[in-house]
């Protein structure tokens, strides 16, 4: 099994553990890029019975991943073309009708014979945050990172198994904490929530999930794939009707006033660096006048 033709990503495979890093400057988006190469990864490693864990990882030190791609919102053509990309990188492996390419990833990816694990040391937000949440765990560094879904602010709403994996996570009045208000989690209230298994020290986080990975890759597989089974019959997979539902309200949310908010926040400077380091100030303030504009 190869991956070094998956373009964005970095993959090395020692003691059982592969180790994923998203290298898709400048922010690592979910984009049409980055998204067929994860489902591509996620496609073969089913089947690759070197690994027994997989981690992901960012080499950029501020953004794991900043969101999707803002051209999903302003260009008809980005995701569709995102879209069968992503499809053409997993043959065979199908996407249910009723339902978008980033939720069927997260089954895909749920439903992995190896445990996956996420590490966190700077901002997931949006697409990024979606992705982070299909995982089995996550750890964050304290001081340094930071999780969102302001999809609200933008006029729709987390459509790829965000809001269903926010609520499965943190329980129903979190999610709509989080869901509607939009605001930035850090390490110690995503731990606090449940949305992250641990907050630590950001110069003890490598050598915590590289320890636990490696402990994890030397079991026996019939006992990883035993608990996990043990495990999915107490927290079962989301229903399709539940990521039908997410996916008919994010396509009902969908139109004009959408695309106008989106340029507006590209104008704003969302999706540079400087921008998504102050992504939640400039969609609150983009939002603000967008408010105040409909009310005068």
């Amino acid at each position: 099994m190869h991956y070094d033709d998956l373009e964005g990503l970095k993959v090395e495979i020692s003691e059982g553990v592969a180790t994923v890093t998203l290298d898709h400057p400048p922010l690592n988006l979910m984009d049409g890029r980055l998204l067929p190469a994860l489902r591509g990864f996620v496609y073969r490693v089913r089947d690759d019975d070197r690994v027994r864990v997989v981690v992901f990882q960012s080499t950029d030190p501020e953004f794991f991943s900043a969101h999707g791609d803002m051209g999903y919102l302003t260009d008809p053509d980005a995701l569709p073309a995102a879209t069968r990309a992503a499809v053409a990188a997993a043959p065979g492996a199908e996407v249910p009708i009723g339902t978008n390419i980033l939720q069927s990833l997260s089954e895909e990816i749920r439903t992995l014979p190896q445990v996956t694990i996420g590490k966190l040391a700077g901002f997931a937000r949006g697409a990024g945050n979606e992705f982070l949440m299909y995982l089995d765990m996550r750890f964050a560094a304290i001081g340094r990172s930071g999780q969102s879904q302001t999809e609200s602010l933008m006029g729709i709403l987390p459509g790829g198994g965000g809001s269903l994996n926010l609520t499965r996570l943190v329980g129903r009045p979190r999610a709509l904490e989080l869901l509607l208000g939009g605001e930035l989690v850090d390490a110690e209230l995503a731990e606090k929530y449940g949305l992250v298994n641990r907050a630590l020290p950001s110069d003890e986080l490598d050598a915590f999930v590289d320890t636990l990975a490696r402990r994890i890759g030397s079991l026996r597989p019939e006992v990883i794939t035993a608990i996990k089974a043990t495990v999915g019959t107490v927290v079962p997979g989301l229903p399709h009707s539940a990521y039908a539902i997410e996916h008919s309200g994010l396509m009902a949310t969908m139109g004009d006033e959408v695309t106008e908010l989106a340029h507006a926040l590209l104008d704003a400077g969302i999706q540079t660096r400087e921008g998504e380091r102050d992504h939640e100030g400039i969609v609150n303030r983009v939002w603000a006048e967008h408010v105040r504009s409909q009310a005068a």
